[in-house]
C-alpha cells in the first residue's frame, strides 16, 4: 500500500510547522519575557502574503522581494514568527544605543533584547526544520509583508 500523496505530505508539513512554532516559543528569551507571535500560514493567506511581497518589491524597487515571492510558490506551508515591540527594562543596559528604555521608547527605538529574542527563536525554528530534513529559508521579506497586512496583530512590529 502507498500512502505518500499530496494530502499526506501537506498534513506532515502542517504537523512539522507546529513543532517549529513550539521550538520558537520555547527558545531562551531575555528576562524570560515572551513577546513572540508564531503562526502557520497556508492557502489563501499565503497568496495574500505573496501578492504583498510583489507589491513591496515593485513599490519600493527591491528586487529580492520579487525573487522571494517567486520562491514562495514552492512553499506549501509557511511559519511566520513575529514579536511585539516592547522595552524589557533591563537595568543599565543601553544595548539599543539609548541611555535607558524611556529614551529608547520616546525616540521610537527598538529594544535590542526583543529583536535578539526573535533571532534566537527563528534560529530554533530553522534548526527544528533541519531536524525534520525540511528545506527552509529565513526571509525578512515575508515578515515585512505580513506586518504591512497586519497578519500578526497590530502590536507586532517585527517579523
Amino acid at each position: 500500500m502507498f500512502f505518500l500523496n499530496e494530502q499526506v505530505e501537506m498534513a506532515g508539513l502542517k504537523n512539522a510547522a507546529k513543532f517549529l512554532c513550539i521550538a520558537a516559543r520555547t527558545a531562551p528569551k531575555g528576562k524570560g519575557k515572551d513577546l513572540l507571535v508564531p503562526v502557520i500560514v497556508a492557502s489563501e493567506k499565503k497568496d495574500q502574503l505573496q501578492q504583498q511581497m510583489r507589491l513591496i518589491g515593485d513599490r519600493d524597487g527591491i528586487p529580492f522581494f520579487l525573487r522571494d515571492a517567486e520562491n514562495f510558490d514552492h512553499a506549501p506551508v509557511v511559519v511566520l514568527i513575529g514579536t511585539r515591540k516592547q522595552a524589557l527594562r533591563i537595568p543599565a543596559c543601553s544595548f539599543c544605543g539609548f541611555v535607558d528604555c524611556d529614551a529608547m521608547s520616546a525616540a521610537g527605538g527598538t529594544c535590542s533584547f526583543t529583536t535578539g529574542n526573535l533571532g534566537i527563536a527563528v534560529g530554533s525554528a530553522a534548526a527544528m526544520a533541519a531536524d525534520f530534513r525540511i528545506d527552509n529559508r529565513i526571509m525578512s521579506s515575508i515578515g515585512k509583508a505580513a506586518i504591512e497586512l497586519g497578519m500578526l496583530g497590530e502590536k507586532v512590529a517585527i517579523a
